[in-house]
């Protein structure tokens, strides 16, 4: 009964969190969930693996936001035109119906997409690096080489390519891009004057979405939540922009590929950077990146500087998000702006 209680739980406390977060729907669907395990319904057989984790261990699987994840993937595909329907029209009562009748009608395609730990590439969360970068470009006035840890399909790799409007009359980027970013933005701008240009970029990630495919565009798809239409057209535009620049994520772990691929460079700033990955490494893969990082800045120079630009929670409060940038050489840490998850707010300090 224990092992029942944590998987319930987890779905609620999941719930809260898309609620919280903004999705009504995905919420409600979580707590028909909730009930229909407690019931022994089709939702249990799918949870099994994960039926003696405890609630920790579910929240780090993010199990509730892989059965999210299956059943939004089957509606997209189009398929299950009853599940479609209704996702389409964001019916939450006639979700669930669709979805426990899939469920109950092909359990083994849900629970293969469920294998696959979710991967998502939040787009808008460029709007809370980009000061990162123009602050880098700046301080430095180089030329930028970026590389991007943990990418999933590479979205975040082009925000240089993308628009900003972070207030009234204070905008950058392209004017004519296809992916426009805005957000609650409090404070002043960042420094939108500075002298931007990207002369290198390369990304990794343990398991890198190929956009090419269109199966696994669908399931990058597929977590974003249904009811957040906004998220999907700027991940569709996202994507489209990262096709026509022939985007390409390396596979690799991210201590290993940061120690082989990162070293500063004369006449330019040398970046790595990343988004709310940071927590979800286990504590030796931690260890391991931070002494490939501490390395690179032991090799950091005047004309070879080399930067560190993180979006992630501060240890001491897993419930806040921070961007938060060292520079070296020198290694000042400074914290830029605590931002939401999804970057539809920031609090800019600069």
């Amino acid at each position: 009964m224990r092992d029942h209680i944590d998987v319930i739980k987890g779905l609620r406390l999941q719930a809260g969190a898309c609620r919280k977060l903004g999705s009504e729907f995905s919420a409600a669907l979580l707590e028909r969930a909730a009930d229909d395990w407690l019931a022994g319904g089709p939702t249990r057989p799918l949870l099994a693996p994960w039926e003696s984790a405890g609630l920790k261990a579910l929240f780090d699987a993010a199990t509730a936001l892989r059965l999210l994840g299956a059943l939004h993937d089957l509606a997209l595909g189009g398929e299950d035109a009853a599940l479609a329907d209704a996702y389409g029209r964001l019916d939450v009562d006639a979700a669930w119906t669709a979805a426990l009748a899939a469920m109950r009608r092909e359990p083994e395609r849900l629970a293969r997409f469920m294998e696959h730990e979710p991967q998502t590439n939040e787009v808008r969360r460029s709007i809370c690096l980009v000061g990162g970068f123009l602050e880098i470009a700046r301080v430095t006035g180089l030329p930028l080489r970026c590389f991007e840890i943990a990418a999933s399909a590479g979205l975040n790799l082009f925000w240089d390519r993308y628009r900003y409007e972070f207030a009234p009359g204070a905008a950058w980027g392209d004017p004519q891009s296809s992916v426009r970013l805005d957000s609650a933005w409090e404070g002043p701008p960042p420094p939108i004057g500075a002298k931007v240009a990207v002369v290198e970029r390369a990304a990794c990630d343990r398991r890198p979405v190929d956009l090419t495919d269109p199966a696994e565009r669908r399931r990058l798809l597929a977590y974003v939540w249904p009811d957040q239409t906004e998220r999907l057209a700027r991940a569709r535009a996202a994507i489209e922009l990262a096709l026509a620049n022939g985007v390409t994520v390396e596979p690799g772990d991210a201590p290993d590929w940061t120690a082989a691929r990162v070293a500063p460079k004369a006449g330019a700033v040398t970046v790595l950077y990343h988004s709310v990955f940071w927590q979800y490494m286990p504590a030796q893969s931690q260890a391991a990146l931070a002494a490939a990082i501490a390395a690179i800045a032991a090799k950091a120079t005047p004309d070879a500087p080399f930067a560190w630009l993180a979006m992630e929670p501060p240890p001491e409060n897993m419930a806040t998000m921070e961007v938060r940038l060292t520079l070296w050489p020198g290694g000042e840490r400074r914290t830029l702006a605590e931002v939401h998850p999804h970057g539809a707010w920031v609090r800019w300090r600069g």
